[in-house]
């Protein structure tokens, strides 16, 4: 079991007091260190990281659990969309070959057989015509007759 006892201040006293003896300005050096580093500071020594790191000491621990709950469902929404365009892109594409290639082949054919007969029409046209025989010219006519 713990048992806590209460420390007059005397005793806290007397224990400082033996410690200054073997003080030396170390602490005074210390804070002067701390302060000369702040004035060779430059900030394009400074790298991207480090400064976003910097950040982590300043956004309170509340907020950057938000933006990291916002960052994670905006992340999942994105993959959950990115996913479900490819999904989407493969049943168009697949449709369009599996109807629109036959059926692009098809009027392909059809087309190819009209001009086939519009062909054969042409054909069978001129040969009336040379069976028929000459046809009978007209005089030259002035014109305005």
């Amino acid at each position: 079991m713990v048992q806590v006892e209460e420390v007059p201040e005397d005793v806290l006293l007397r224990e400082d007091e033996r410690e200054s003896d073997f003080e030396t300005d170390s602490n005074a050096s210390d804070a002067s260190s701390i302060f000369s580093d702040d004035e060779n500071f430059s900030p394009s020594d400074e790298s991207f990281y480090d400064r976003f790191a910097a950040l982590r000491d300043i956004v309170p621990p509340q907020t950057r659990s938000k933006i990291y709950a916002t960052f994670t469902q905006t992340k999942a929404w994105a993959w959950w969309g990115t996913r479900s365009a490819g999904t989407l892109a493969w049943w168009v594409s697949t449709s369009a070959l599996l109807v629109g290639l036959p059926l692009a082949l098809a009027i392909e054919d059809e087309t190819r057989v009209v001009q086939q007969e519009r062909e054969m029409q042409m054909q069978s046209a001129g040969q009336q015509q040379l069976l028929s025989g000459p046809q009978q010219q007209q005089g030259i006519l002035p014109p305005g007759f």
